[in-house]
């Protein structure tokens, strides 16, 4: 007979293992499957996010930005540093070390939460079992009343440029070469591309992006888009749209790029090539063919907005279902469902997510785009303010991009805040809390924002929305029919 839980999570990631303590706090007998070895063979919780995903190339990001700093931006302050180096394995080191004190961390919150843990490969079986497989090939089932399944995703393969050892890698090795590389070409020009593309820059790689849509951050609001390929430019970043990789041959330490671009075939040769196409869900192996759990052709799961599966019971959360494939939506869904099951309303509002690449400066934004608002007809007063207004901006030498606030023209609610500056993350996420409330641009103009900060940027595209920016010029509305 197997041993039998309230809720059994399959998957230690943001939703995975979110979802676990959540529904420990509410008192649910927990128990969560994870089988992702880190460096050391042992298991190591937090998923891609936490292992080789969000907060690794974060560590190598704000490392290689220091670097960039001392180069390149510390004169400007009379701090005077000759010909600074950096030691790449140190850099690797440090980013080992933030993974491991944050796998510990779970491991500590698993702990003081009551939630067990079970190392090994999880597969929902019928009737709401679980069979898990450890290391060794030995196999055990359990059951519950409610499982989630919060597997995660993997890197997209291209057939055109296949992994090959050091030379062609995904996003995951990308994040351990052991020395810069003088050529770099990147394939996808989306988040992973430009944030990878970006630490490698900064420390000396001429870097290609190689793009095979004909737009830049498509899914980005348009003008920010436009700034943040002319900023990444300036930076050394060569991308180049419209470019379709067709083949790939490895030779020796380098590899020979075949291209199609602007209708012309080329070839290009790079000592390492990151292939950053996306991701997909990592749903392999997860369900038995009568768990009563199906997947759509493109393998994500089918879920209602309660991340409920077509069986009762049975929900699955993050990357394996529809929308954003972000840590924190993932998370948020973890909670909504531990809530649900102990019987608690914890709607999520799919409209207001935030996205951030962190890039530098980053680009983020909340809610629509100027350009998916007015192919619906909504009319609309569109705020915006560079930092180069910016004081704060100024002082800290950090003064290209600019907030855009988007509001409704009839109510004034803010439909969308979009920045690609200093802190845009932080920024944005202030837009999102104002959103969440229903705020107008209104709103935010009259509220006391502290000088000086990097927000009061935000406070003044508020203001622009309706003609009011202090300490930016205003664009003259038109007069309204009739009137001169």
């Amino acid at each position: 007979m197997s041993e039998s839980y309230d809720v059994i999570v399959i998957g230690a990631g943001p939703g995975g293992y979110v979802a676990a303590i959540r529904a420990a706090q509410l008192g649910l007998k927990t128990v969560c499957i994870e089988r992702y070895k880190g460096k050391d063979g042992k298991t190591a919780l937090g998923g891609t996010c936490l292992n080789v995903g969000c907060i690794p190339s974060k560590a190598l990001l704000d490392s290689s930005h220091h670097y960039y700093e001392a180069r390149n931006g510390f004169e400007v302050h009379g701090i005077a540093i000759s010909n600074p180096q950096m030691d790449v394995p140190a850099m690797l080191a440090r980013k080992d070390n933030v993974v491991r004190n944050f796998n510990g961390g779970i491991a500590s919150l698993f702990k003081a939460n009551g939630v067990a843990l079970l190392e090994g490969h999880g597969k929902l079986l019928a009737n709401k079992e679980v069979e898990v497989t450890a290391a060794d090939g030995s196999t055990q089932r359990i059951s519950a009343g409610n499982i989630i399944l919060a597997p995660g995703s993997r890197p997209i393969d291209i057939p055109a440029a296949p992994l090959a050892g050091e030379v062609i890698v995904d996003s995951t090795g990308a994040l351990e070469f052991t020395q810069v590389p003088k050529r770099l070409g990147v394939i996808g020009a989306g988040v992973i591309g430009l944030e990878l593309g970006s630490v490698w820059a900064r420390l000396g790689a001429q870097v290609t992006v190689l793009e095979a849509l004909d737009s830049f951050l498509p899914a980005v609001d348009a003008q920010i888009a436009k700034e943040a390929q002319k900023i990444l430019g300036k930076q050394g970043l060569d991308i180049r749209l419209g470019a379709r990789v067709t083949a790939c041959e490895v030779q020796g330490d380098s590899v020979k790029v075949s291209l199609s671009e602007a209708g012309e075939d080329k070839q290009q040769v790079f000592d390492r090539l990151i292939v950053a196409v996306g991701r997909r869900p990592l749903t392999t192996d997860l369900l038995a063919a009568d768990s009563g759990v199906h997947l759509d052709e493109r393998g994500f799961i089918h879920v209602d907005g309660q991340c409920c599966t077509s069986v009762p019971g049975v929900f699955a959360i993050g990357d394996v279902v529809r929308g954003p494939m972000l840590a924190h939506k993932a998370s948020e869904e973890g909670v909504m469902v531990a809530e649900g099951i102990a019987g608690h309303r914890h709607p999520l509002n799919y409209d207001l997510i935030p996205s951030v690449i962190y890039t530098h400066p980053e680009i983020a934004w909340v809610g629509q785009t100027e350009q998916a608002l007015k192919a619906e007809g909504v009319e609309l007063n569109i705020g915006t303010f560079p930092f180069a207004a910016s004081s704060r901006a100024m002082a800290a030498n950090d003064t290209a991009g600019l907030v855009k606030v988007i509001a409704d023209a009839g109510t004034d609610r803010v439909l969308g805040v979009h920045v690609i500056g200093p802190g845009a993350a932080e920024l944005v996420q202030e837009g999102a809390i104002g959103m969440e409330f229903g705020t107008s641009a209104e709103d935010l103009g009259m509220m006391v924002f502290s000088h000086p900060t990097l927000s009061e940027a935000l406070h003044e595209a508020a203001l622009a929305v309706n003609g009011q920016a202090i300490h930016i010029g205003n664009r003259k509305k038109k007069a309204p029919a009739g009137v001169k």
